[in-house]
């Protein structure tokens, strides 16, 4: 039986690792075709050769979202391969640094801002683009817990995560007339390597963000 997504294409940036890659991995599953975009190539290709295994159909497309030209070089990679885009989750992204606003980094700052909130802008931007000569899309955006709640020991993050919820309701008002429809996802913690490193010699942080989840934990644990 054929799965619900049978014949889509579907874009998923960061969906070499973690959840990216999770969805990557269900995406295909369901039946479409998969365009995986990311930074680390190795990681990149592994997901595609685990597609493959399966029986499915996906390509790499190294790609740095912070950077307009690649972006745009990766939707257009996306067409050439496919023929079209019909969906896309947008869930490239970086942690940043652990420390409160005044001992902040205007260079993290900029890194984290420039990934998680510009990134997503950028997808946006060239994915709906293409949606609109269809007329018809799904573009979902990663956000997370802290783009509706704060953290006092990440100001950077909890601001791109906060952008990326306001940013997603723009969009979905700008073209739902169009067959586009834009959502945002906000997910908790969950056990990664992402929150190892969190997490990493602060046994205080992590009981106190255990502490924040109604199950007294982080979701159950993917690759990173």
């Amino acid at each position: 039986m054929a799965g619900k997504l049978e014949g889509k294409i579907a874009l998923v940036t960061g969906g070499n690792v973690g959840l990216g890659q999770v969805a990557a991995l269900t995406l295909a599953r369901e039946g479409a075709k998969v365009v995986i975009a990311a930074r680390r190539v190795s990681e990149g290709y592994e997901t595609v050769q685990r597609i493959h295994a399966a029986g499915g159909d996906a390509i790499f497309v190294q790609t740095d979202v912070s950077q307009a030209a690649q972006v745009e070089a990766m939707v257009q990679q996306t067409v050439a391969t496919y023929g079209r885009l019909d969906c896309a989750l947008n869930n490239a992204g970086t942690e940043g640094v652990q420390a409160p606003v005044v001992d902040a980094t205007e260079e993290v700052w900029d890194r984290v801002l420039s990934i998680n909130l510009k990134g997503v802008w950028l997808c946006m931007k060239y994915e709906i683009r293409q949606m609109l000569l269809h007329g018809h899309g799904a573009i979902v955006n990663m956000a997370s817990v802290l783009g509706l709640v704060a953290t006092p020991m990440n100001p950077a993050y909890t601001a791109s995560k906060h952008g990326v919820v306001g940013l997603t309701k723009s969009a979905a008002l700008a073209y739902a007339q169009a067959g586009i429809r834009v959502n945002v996802v906000c997910p908790g913690y969950i056990h990664s390597a992402t929150t190892e490193r969190i997490f990493a010699g602060a046994p205080e942080r992590q009981a106190a963000v255990m502490a924040r989840h109604p199950a007294a934990g982080v979701g159950a644990k993917v690759k990173d």
